[in-house]
């Protein structure tokens, strides 16, 4: 899929603005950095990619997003002027505008609630309509999202997984949001599934003018959706670039090592491609190396790697955290 990028970096399209977010969690053992010190801004009408291993902080990172975690540390501006922490109330008006699709279409769904229910909750929350019109907004949700009218008197478990998550993405259009967090949204999914929900998720996209934080590990996925796509490493952002730029002139040791991990459907190819193998393991983020998080697991490293953290800035044409890419 072909896609136009949908922001031209000027200030004014910026829907979402993270300044210096981290999120720490106290364990037993000390202190957990599952998100730390991330940097982004979120256009309008984008879709923007969030990849990284199983681990590295991206559903926590879409959750404090979300406002379901409040950040230790940094700011989260919404519009460029309401901070979604500051009150309670800020944060209902919020949750009216930002809603997430969960991984897991059958534990995210109350199976004693009928569809027609759930979907219909946010708008009773939200206060939006009255009951015959509300009914008729879930009708005409089932529909869009590839469902039909008579699926609102049924529950979740007389549904499969795909029809699932359409339920799902049902219930976050329910309330107009202009926001939405895709939390691995295909990942429980069978892979004949997968497609028709991104081809809905990218429909809806188009007719609805959404914009998408799309959290997923399948790289080949991230980039058929996304405008541009952040990688995350131990709650750090790595490197960030348009998704063609990304794929075409990969800067960070750790964004190649993923990308060379992704097979080609061409056997010639796959067999001449430059693999990029990692020794060690991630380290722990509860004792987080001083650093650069990468320099145990990279065949760059030097004294400098392992004694400062490189910043994320711009280098050869895209933003990237490494003291060995020249400007």
């Amino acid at each position: 899929m072909s896609k136009q990028t949908p922001f031209n970096g000027q200030d004014s399209n910026k829907l979402i603005e993270i300044k210096h977010v981290s999120k720490f969690f106290k364990v037993s053992e000390g202190t957990l950095k599952a998100v730390n010190d991330v940097n982004l801004d979120i256009y309008k009408g984008e879709t923007l990619g969030l990849v990284g291993e199983s681990g590295c902080g991206k559903s926590t990172f879409g959750k404090v997003l979300m406002g379901i975690y409040p950040p230790t540390h940094g700011q989260i501006l919404y519009h460029g002027k309401k901070d979604i922490e500051v009150k309670k109330n800020t944060l209902f008006e919020y949750s009216k505008m930002a809603q997430i699709i969960f991984q897991d279409p059958y534990s995210s769904l109350d199976p004693r609630m009928t569809v027609g229910s759930i979907i219909e909750e946010g708008m009773i929350i939200h206060k939006m309509y009255d009951k015959q019109k509300r009914q008729e907004r879930v009708y005409e949700l089932l529909e869009l999202v590839g469902l039909n009218r008579e699926h609102a008197n049924r529950f979740p478990h007389e549904f499969s997984g795909g029809q699932r998550q359409r339920i799902g993405i049902a219930r976050a259009l329910a309330i107009e949001p202009e926001f939405i967090v895709c939390d691995e949204p295909i990942s429980a999914l069978d892979v004949s599934i997968q497609s028709q929900i991104i081809n809905l998720l990218h429909d809806l996209q188009e007719k609805l003018n959404l914009t998408y934080l799309f959290i997923a590990h399948d790289l080949n996925i991230v980039k058929y959706i996304s405008d541009r796509i952040a990688v995350m490493y131990l709650g750090n952002i790595v490197e960030l670039a348009t998704s063609d730029e990304l794929y075409s002139n990969t800067l960070h040791p750790y964004s190649q090592a993923l990308l060379s991990a992704v097979p080609i459907p061409d056997p010639d190819k796959e067999a001449q491609k430059q693999r990029h193998i990692l020794s060690g393991d991630v380290p722990s983020p509860i004792n987080t190396p001083k650093g650069c998080p990468f320099a145990g697991r990279c065949p760059r490293a030097t004294d400098i790697c392992r004694q400062e953290k490189p910043p994320l800035e711009m280098k050869q044409g895209h933003l990237v955290a490494c003291h060995h890419v020249e400007k």
